[in-house]
């Protein structure tokens, strides 16, 4: 069957050239599309139910609310652990699913479990939410809202949260890419009545009359519509509260023909909720600013893009005095690590080209094996758009291209050995060279394919990794055997055709530089090897030896799930 497939491509042409032509357009086609991030996202498959409750203490969030929902969501299915955090005012339950459950159908069933604890929660102390679908990797972009010099004295930092919250968040929100949009720092603005105690017992009033009057003057409402001949009025009133001055109008009482006015008991002002935290950035003192959450599993790198498109629209739209500035961006990040895996890539793909024409003693030959490299790379990239791996330091960056075209390199040392053996002084024609190049393939591809599936196997254990290990390492085992498969396939058929299409048909006797350096390595080889055949056991002892000495330094190297990657943002 190998042997049908080799001679079929070398009889072929046309169309093995025209299949790598569509590899290529395919491999171009799906680079452009494929999720390109620093580092693999390990977090697991969770959902997150947050409840914020400012006036209790964490005994009391651990009792009404938060226990409450971890017998709910108990029951559902695929749950892995629920785990929770109590703390002032704030509830946090965290159910992880099972890695095959559907991110959505997870959010379905603690949406619909969300209700029933609910129902179990005293009224009044709190609401259980869903969180964003998003991940610790999905804050690609962090800003503040910095004052030029000259407007110091016009903006507050309540100026700058409500234009954080009103303007910079609303028109950020709808970015595609983007889940959520949360804001940090700053006052939120809020109207609050400062009610006088000796006021309003002097006019002989209580809080709940107050908070009536309130609620009753701040709405709208509707009034049906009038019909007046062929036309219908729709009747609507216009009763909500815009500015201080129309707070302090409100009528609370009349007695005697004489309004009770919201001034009359007390100041109306702007004012802000207690805080538990600030935000300040470069020792400068308070900033305001927000960070925006990537979807989980979407292109970061897309995601980016959309939100600088968007910063430059925000930007303009912002009041004079007000730059938004930018502290922690992914795609610098991004930039890096991509940056640093093409330059290896690059690098190490010229050092086997120069190997490969320096040891094969041949360019044309040479060319044609190192072409196998940026053709596999492709049918990987394929692949990697097909299976959902993204393009990241851990997938791109153990890529061996040296093993890659393992394959071909003895394809093609078997080709060059067959024709400067057999058919040296011999003007062959073509049909001569595609045979010779069909039987010298098809005798050593076994070899090939051998050691091809050797790699591949040794990964499989890799590829059955589950949890964060799999999430980790999976990506790198499945780009490595993409590229040592596709690698594979062109050795079986673009290598053999572009060998019989390239090598000199008139074949000369010649002594090439890597004929020599081989002599050279085989005058030294020889008598090692006929000395250790004379010596077996001295060297089977030398290599448990080493064996047991690589065994005692392994076991003090340390260990650590992943290196320490330095970022560059603080």
């Amino acid at each position: 069957m190998i042997g049908s497939i080799i001679s079929f491509s070398v009889r072929n042409k046309l169309i093995v050239g025209l299949l790598v032509a569509g590899l290529i357009a395919g491999g171009i086609f799906a680079l452009q599309g494929l999720p390109i991030d620093a580092v693999p996202d390990i977090t697991n498959n969770q959902v997150q139910v947050v409840t914020v409750s400012p006036s209790l203490a964490p005994q009391e969030v651990e009792q009404f609310i938060t226990y409450p929902v971890e017998v709910a969501m108990a029951n559902l299915p695929s749950v892995v652990e629920i785990r929770s955090i109590s703390r002032f005012g704030l509830s946090v339950v965290t159910i992880v699913f099972e890695d095959h459950m559907p991110v959505l159908e997870a959010r379905q069933l603690v949406s619909e479990q969300i209700n029933i604890a609910a129902g179990e929660i005293p009224p009044g102390i709190g609401s259980p939410e869903l969180m964003p679908i998003t991940t610790g990797l999905g804050e690609i972009y962090q800003y503040v809202l910095e004052v030029d010099p000259g407007y110091e004295g016009r903006y507050s930092a309540m100026d700058l949260r409500t234009i954080q919250d009103w303007i910079v968040k609303r028109q950020l929100s709808g970015t595609p890419g983007i889940i959520e949009v949360s804001s940090f720092g700053g006052y939120l603005k809020q109207y609050e009545v400062a009610l006088d105690p000796i006021l309003l017992e002097s006019q002989n009033v209580g809080l709940p009359q107050v908070y009536d009057a309130l609620e009753r003057n701040n709405q709208n409402s509707g009034g049906s519509y009038i019909e007046k001949h062929t036309n219908a009025f729709y009747i609507r009133t216009e009763g909500l509260l815009h500015d201080l001055q129309e707070i302090e109008q409100v009528v609370v009482e009349e007695r005697n023909g004489i309004p009770i006015l919201i001034k009359d008991l007390g100041r109306v002002t702007f004012g802000s909720p207690d805080r538990f935290g600030a935000m300040t950035m470069d020792g400068k003192g308070e900033a305001v600013g927000g960070i925006t959450l990537m979807l989980k599993g979407g292109n970061s790198s897309e995601a980016i893009a959309n939100v600088h498109t968007r910063i430059g629209e925000v930007s303009r739209s912002l009041p004079e005095g007000i730059t938004l500035y930018p502290y922690l961006d992914r795609s610098v990040l991004v930039e890096k690590t991509t940056h640093t895996v093409r330059n290896n890539l690059i690098e190490g793909g010229l050092i086997v080209v120069f190997v490969l024409v320096f040891l094969l003693g041949d360019i044309r030959a040479g060319l044609v094996v190192a072409s196998v490299i940026p053709l596999a790379m492709l049918f990987a990239v394929i692949l990697m758009r097909y299976f959902g791996v993204s393009a990241n330091l851990m997938s791109l960056g153990a890529i061996d291209f040296g093993i890659v075209v393992d394959g071909a390199v003895i394809v093609m040392e078997g080709v060059l050995h067959a024709v400067f053996t057999y058919h040296v002084g011999k003007q062959l024609s073509q049909s001569q060279m595609d045979g010779i190049v069909s039987e010298a393939s098809a005798k050593l591809f076994r070899s090939a394919v051998f050691g091809v599936f050797i790699i591949l196997v040794v990964f499989i254990p890799i590829m059955t990794l589950t949890g964060i290990e799999g999430k980790m390492f999976r990506p790198m085992a499945m780009t490595f055997s993409f590229a040592v498969l596709g690698a594979l396939i062109l050795s079986l058929t673009y290598v053999p055709m572009m060998t019989a299409l390239v090598l000199p048909k008139k074949v000369r006797t010649h002594q090439s530089w890597a004929d020599r350096i081989m002599h050279f390595f085989r005058s030294l080889y020889r008598p090692s090897l006929v000395w250790a055949l004379k010596y077996p056991k001295f060297v089977i002892g030398l290599a448990l030896a080493a064996l047991v000495v690589a065994g005692l330094v392994f076991g003090r190297l340390g260990a650590e799930f992943i290196p320490t990657l330095e970022e560059g943002d603080l």
